[in-house]
C-alpha cells in the first residue's frame, strides 16, 4: 500500500525513469568500449601477424617485421614445450594443406558471423550499399577503391557478414584478395582462409573464376600500395590509369567488372604526405618496389580519448557502393586494344558511380574524382 502511495505520487516513476537512463546510458558505454576493443583487436592482429599491400601498411610505430613472424615464433615456442606434439600435428598437417589457398581456400562461416565484427561495424559505422543485382550464373572481379591506409571497408564487408554481403547478393561467394605471402605462414593462413580472403596470384584466381563454379566474386584493391600513398581526408583519388592487369584477368575468364567506390576510407586516419621528388616519397617508393608495401607515416586517435594520438582510426563513417556490373566476354588470349577498351569503360564506370552517389555521402556536388 506504502509503495502503490509512492509511485502515484509521480515521485517513484521519477525513480524509475533515472533508472532508465542509467541503463541506457551504462549501455551504450559498455557498447562503445567493445566496439573500441573490437577494432583495436583487428588493427594489432594485422600489424603483429602480418602485412599486406592491400589491406594494411605497417604503422610508423611498429618495427617493419616480415609477415606472420609473429605466428612462426608461437609455433616454434610451442615445439620447445611439453605441448610439442600438436605443432608437430599441425605442421605435418599444414604439408598435407599446403595448396587450399590456391584453391578457393576454407571459408567459416562461423568466424564470419562472430559478433565481434558487428561491434566492429559499428563503430565507424560502416556500411554495404547494393545498387544492383548480381547473377549467381557469372563471376565477377569487384574493383575496390580507394585503399587508404588499411582497407577497412574491404575487410568489413567483404570478410564478415556484418554489413550483410550474403543477404544482399545471395548466391555470390566473395573472396578478398590479399599478398600471398601471407598464406606461407601457419597459423595466420587459416584465419585468412576462414573469412574467405584469397592470395592475389594467378593461380588463386584461376582456379576460383575458372574451376570453382559460378557465383564467385574476387575483390581486388586495385590502386594497391602506391594508392596508400596519397590517401588523406579530403582527397578522393585513385591509382588507376596503368592498372590493368585485373581487366586482362576478368576477359581471360569471362568474369564481369564491378566498381566499387567506398566514401569515408580515407577519412579514418591522418598521414604525413611526401611531396613527389622528396626524400621520404623515395624512401617509400623503394620499399614498394623492392618488399611490396610503401611504409607510411600515419596516426588516428587514442585508445582513452579522440583528442590524443594512437593507433585505433577515427570513427568516422565508411559507406561502400558496389556499382552497376559490365558485361565482360571471355577471350582466352586479349589484345591489348581489349584490355584497353574495357578498361576504359570500368573507369568510366567508377567516376559515375562516385558522382552519382558522392552528395548522399556528403561530399558537395564539385568533388571531382582524381584518376592517377
Amino acid at each position: 500500500f506504502i509503495s502503490f502511495i509512492f509511485l502515484s505520487s509521480g515521485t517513484g516513476s521519477n525513480i524509475l525513469s533515472a533508472l532508465q537512463d542509467l541503463f541506457w546510458l551504462l549501455k551504450s558505454k559498455v557498447e562503445k568500449q567493445l566496439q573500441i576493443i573490437s577494432v583495436l583487436q583487428w588493427v594489432l592482429t594485422f600489424l603483429i601477424m602480418g602485412k599486406d599491400q592491400n589491406l594494411m601498411q605497417p604503422c610508423f610505430l611498429l618495427s617493419c617485421t616480415s609477415p606472420g613472424i609473429a605466428c612462426t615464433l608461437i609455433l616454434m615456442y610451442i615445439l620447445c614445450t611439453d605441448c610439442w606434439a600438436i605443432a608437430a600435428l599441425y605442421l605435418a598437417w599444414l604439408v598435407f594443406d599446403w595448396n587450399t589457398p590456391k584453391k578457393g581456400g576454407r571459408r567459416s562461416q562461423w568466424v564470419r558471423n562472430w559478433t565481434i565484427w558487428r561491434y566492429f561495424r559499428d563503430y565507424f559505422p560502416i556500411r554495404l550499399v547494393k545498387t544492383h543485382n548480381l547473377l549467381t550464373t557469372r563471376n565477377y572481379i569487384f574493383g575496390y577503391h580507394p585503399h587508404g591506409i588499411m582497407g577497412l571497408g574491404a575487410f568489413c564487408n567483404f570478410s564478415t557478414e556484418a554489413t550483410g554481403v550474403s543477404q544482399k547478393f545471395p548466391g555470390i561467394r566473395p573472396y578478398l584478395a590479399t599478398l600471398a605471402g601471407n598464406f606461407r605462414m601457419p597459423i595466420l593462413r587459416d584465419y585468412l582462409m576462414s573469412g574467405g580472403i584469397c592470395p592475389v596470384n594467378r593461380d588463386s584466381i584461376d582456379y576460383i573464376l575458372s574451376k570453382n563454379g559460378s557465383g564467385n566474386a574476387i575483390i581486388i584493391v586495385v590502386g594497391g600500395a602506391a594508392e596508400s600513398l596519397n590517401c588523406t581526408p579530403g582527397k578522393n583519388s585513385v591509382t588507376l590509369k596503368n592498372r590493368k592487369g585485373f581487366v586482362k584477368l576478368a576477359l581471360r575468364h569471362g568474369a564481369d567488372l564491378v566498381p566499387v567506390y567506398s566514401f569515408g576510407e580515407n577519412e579514418v586516419y591522418q598521414q604525413v604526405i611526401f611531396e613527389e621528388g622528396s626524400w621520404g616519397r623515395w624512401v617509400q617508393k623503394k620499399f614498394q618496389k623492392h618488399i611490396g608495401f610503401a611504409p607510411c607515416i600515419f596516426h588516428g586517435r587514442g585508445l582513452f580519448s579522440s583528442n590524443t594520438w594512437g593507433l585505433l582510426p577515427y570513427s568516422k563513417p565508411i559507406t561502400t557502393v558496389v556499382g552497376e556490373p559490365i558485361t565482360i566476354p571471355k577471350t582466352d588470349n586479349p589484345s591489348q586494344e581489349e584490355v584497353d577498351f574495357y578498361h576504359s569503360l570500368y573507369v568510366d564506370s567508377l567516376i559515375k558511380l562516385f558522382d552519382k552517389y558522392k552528395s548522399k555521402f556528403g561530399l558537395p556536388e564539385t568533388e571531382v574524382l582524381e584518376v592517377n
